[in-house]
């Protein structure tokens, strides 16, 4: 369940960071940083479940892809962007830590 899971966010975050940009809520300030911020976490979280021991493996696995999106971007008429690829990798550091962490006390406790 977890692959399907995750190959489904993965497949979300792509349209979502690769179509032509949609109008959105451009004058809250950071929101943008905090959308890739979530979005990465949770696109760590199903894999990092799983594997709680792997979640280094699993936040780095997310991490290149997001940096993969950031080379393509430019591709497709986005523009790519360091700051965009920092964020990704707090939340895809955030999601793996805090599944690996609730999956650990999940198992002890049941």
């Amino acid at each position: 369940m977890a692959p399907a899971l995750t190959a489904f966010f993965a497949l979300v975050i792509a349209l979502l960071t690769l179509l032509p940009q949609a109008p959105g809520p451009q004058g809250i300030p950071g929101f943008d940083k905090l959308a890739h911020t979530a979005a990465f976490a949770v696109l760590a979280m199903p894999m990092a479940w799983c594997h709680p021991h792997r979640w280094r493996a699993v936040a780095l696995a997310v991490l290149a892809y997001g940096g993969a999106i950031e080379i393509v971007q430019p591709f497709t008429g986005r523009t790519a962007s360091w700051g965009d690829l920092l964020a990704d990798g707090t939340g895809a550091v955030a999601g793996a830590v805090l599944a690996s962490r609730l999956a650990a006390w999940y198992r002890r406790n049941s």
